[in-house]
């Protein structure tokens, strides 16, 4: 198994039950891929950097997952056909350096989420 994290914003006039279940069914489909979801961040509703669809405001959430690489393209295509999820990024981390960053940034986020 690869290591991976994936950010996507989903559009701000989602409600929360709604947005929930979107998060919900991305980490689904990364778990029916094969994958194993080590930590999540819930970043929030921010700013966009540019508008996009009329909308300057995006829900931005991030999901760090272990999985097979052939798994990554049923999650790039649900994202590309899901008219909720507005933008989104897949990174893999392959060098020594960037796995300690991913070992070090899902340990700090389980952390944080215990304490929450």
């Amino acid at each position: 198994m690869k290591f991976y994290d994936t950010m996507f914003v989903l559009k701000p006039t989602l409600t929360e039950e709604e947005r929930n279940e979107r998060i919900e069914f991305v980490k689904g489909v990364i778990t029916k891929g094969g994958g194993e979801i080590s930590a999540t961040n819930e970043v929030g509703a921010r700013e966009l950097a540019y508008k996009i669809d009329k909308d300057s405001r995006g829900y931005y959430y991030t999901i760090y997952f272990k999985a097979p690489g052939n798994s990554i393209l049923e999650l790039e295509r649900i994202y590309r056909i899901n008219e909720d999820i507005i933008r989104f990024i897949v990174v893999k981390y392959v060098k020594k350096k960037e796995l300690a960053y991913w070992n070090k940034t899902v340990e700090d986020l389980n952390k944080k989420n215990a304490r929450a």
